[in-house]
C-alpha cells in the first residue's frame, strides 16, 4: 500500500461517496430548475484582489493564493459570490431581470478541519440579482427550505433562523459607531452563540454597549416586526413560515449583507449552520468600481454539514440509499452460458446500450453461476441469459425471479415493458 495520503482537508470519493455526493448534486439541481434558476459556473481560479475588494485583507488568511508563472496573484475560489458580481456586472445587459442563478462546484478555504468544516467542499449557491423586492427573499428562503425537504428532511429535524440587518443598523443609530467599529460590533454580535458571555461583553463595552442591552434588544423583535411582513405573507401563503424562527442574533459576519440575513440550522444534532445566505444589494456595484448597481440577494449551502445531517437522520439516509442503489445499479446483466454464443451476447450488449440501458456483463469466460453473482453484486434488475437449453434469449427479474423466453430482436422492447409495469416498477424501486 503506499504510504501517500489525501492532503488534510480534503476527500477520495470512492464510488459510494460519489453516487451520495452525486445524489445531492442531483436534488439541488432539481429544486432550482423547478423553481426556475439557471446553471452557470465560473473558474476554480480568481483573482487574489478581487476576493479582497470583496472581503478585505484578512481574506488572505483563509485563502490558498499563489503567484502564477505569469505573475499573476490568484487564490482558488473560497466562495462563488465574488464571481457571480464579476460575470453579472460584465454581461448584465445581456439578459432579462432579474437574474436567476444557481451553481454547484468545490470551493477552497485554508482553516482547522473539524466536524462540518473541510479545507475543500462543494457548495450549492443560488442568487437573484436585479431585484430589490421582498419577494426575492422569499424565493430563495422558500428554495432553501424545499431543497432541505427534498433530503426526506421535516420541520423537526431543521429550522431557518431570520433576521435583518437593518435591525442592527438601527440599533447603532445611537452609538455613533465608524464603519470600523460597526464591523466589529458585527462581528461579536455573529460570534455571540459561541463566546462566553463575559468575553463578548467585553467587547461590546469597548464600543460603549453591553450584553444586557444587546439581549433587550434582540428579546424586543418578533416575529410581526413591521420589516418581516412582506416577506412572512410570501412564505405563509406557501405554508413554508413553520420552518422559520425571527432570530436577530444572525447577522453573517460579512460586511456586505444590507437587509434580510438567515441560516439554517439542524435542529437535534448539534451541527454547524447548514446553509446561509441574504441581501447584498451593494456589492456588485463595490466590485463594479461603481460601473453597474444591482440590488441582488442569495444564499450557499454546503455539502460537508449537509451530508452529516444525512447520516443522522434516518429518513434521510434511507432515501439516499435509495438514490444511490439506483445510481449504482445496471439494468441489466446479460449472462452467456454458452462461449461460443459470444459474438451474439456482444450483439445483444449492443442493442440494449444503443436503446439507452444500463447494461454489463463478464469480460472473460466465467461459470454462470459466477455471472450470477456478479449481476447480483452489480444490482441488476434483469438478467439477459443467453446459451444452454434455451435457442433464444431468457430474460429473468432478479427481484420476482420470473423469467420468460424473448427473441433477441425483441428484448429491449420487451424490457421497456416489463420496466413500465407498475407491479415490477414497485419491485425494482
Amino acid at each position: 500500500m503506499s504510504g501517500f495520503k489525501t492532503v488534510k482537508g480534503f476527500r477520495d470519493f470512492f464510488p459510494e461517496e460519489c453516487a451520495l455526493r452525486n445524489s445531492i448534486f442531483k436534488r439541488w439541481r432539481s429544486v432550482a430548475s423547478r423553481h426556475g434558476f439557471v446553471e452557470y459556473e465560473g473558474p476554480s481560479l480568481e483573482s487574489t484582489d478581487l476576493l479582497k475588494k470583496k472581503s478585505g485583507d484578512e481574506i488572505t488568511q483563509q485563502l490558498f493564493c499563489f503567484t502564477t508563472k505569469g505573475d499573476e496573484e490568484v487564490s482558488m475560489r473560497p466562495e462563488v459570490t465574488p464571481t457571480l458580481a464579476r460575470m453579472a456586472a460584465a454581461r448584465q445587459r445581456d439578459f432579462p431581470k432579474p437574474l436567476k442563478w444557481f451553481q454547484i462546484g468545490p470551493c477552497y478555504r485554508y482553516e482547522r478541519q473539524q466536524r462540518g468544516r473541510l479545507r475543500e467542499f462543494y457548495q450549492f449557491n443560488v442568487d437573484i440579482l436585479g431585484e430589490a423586492s421582498p419577494a426575492a427573499d422569499a424565493e430563495l428562503v422558500a428554495l432553501a427550505i424545499e431543497s432541505l425537504r427534498s433530503f426526506a428532511l421535516e420541520p423537526g429535524d431543521f429550522i431557518i433562523r431570520l433576521s435583518d440587518r437593518r435591525l442592527w443598523t438601527e440599533f447603532q443609530a445611537s452609538y455613533q459607531l465608524n464603519e470600523t467599529q460597526s464591523g466589529e460590533f458585527l462581528q461579536i454580535i455573529d460570534k455571540m452563540e459561541r463566546t462566553p458571555a463575559e468575553v463578548t461583553n467585553t467587547k461590546l463595552e469597548a464600543l460603549g454597549m453591553s450584553l444586557e442591552k444587546v439581549h433587550a434588544f434582540i428579546s424586543s423583535i418578533s416575529a410581526d416586526h413591521p420589516i418581516f411582513a412582506e416577506l412572512r405573507e410570501n412564505l405563509e401563503a406557501r405554508d413554508l413560515w413553520q420552518y422559520v424562527k425571527i432570530d436577530p442574533g444572525i447577522v453573517r459576519g460579512l460586511a456586505y449583507y444590507t437587509g434580510t440575513v438567515f441560516e439554517a440550522f439542524d435542529i437535534k444534532h448539534g451541527l454547524r449552520a447548514i446553509a446561509g445566505g441574504g441581501r447584498y444589494d451593494n456589492l456588485v456595484g463595490h466590485l463594479s468600481d461603481g460601473a453597474v448597481q444591482m440590488p441582488a440577494c442569495g444564499f450557499a449551502m454546503g455539502d460537508v454539514v449537509l451530508g452529516e445531517l444525512i447520516k443522522a437522520t434516518p429518513a434521510a439516509q434511507e432515501q439516499m440509499k435509495r438514490d444511490m442503489d439506483q445510481s449504482v445499479a445496471v439494468d441489466v446483466y446479460v449472462l452467456l452460458a454458452d462461449e461460443s454464443r459470444r459474438r451474439e451476447c456482444l450483439q445483444t450488449v449492443t442493442q440494449l446500450r444503443s436503446a439507452g440501458w444500463r447494461v454489463d456483463y463478464s469480460l472473460t469466460p466465467q461459470k454462470v453461476n459466477k455471472q450470477f453473482q456478479a449481476a447480483e453484486n452489480s444490482k441488476a434488475r434483469f438478467a439477459a441469459i443467453i446459451g444452454g437449453e434455451y435457442p433464444t434469449v431468457v430474460l429473468k427479474n432478479l427481484a420476482t425471479r420470473d423469467q420468460m423466453e424473448v427473441p433477441a430482436a425483441n428484448l429491449a422492447e420487451k424490457i421497456a415493458e416489463q420496466m413500465s409495469n407498475p407491479v415490477y416498477k414497485h419491485l425494482l424501486a
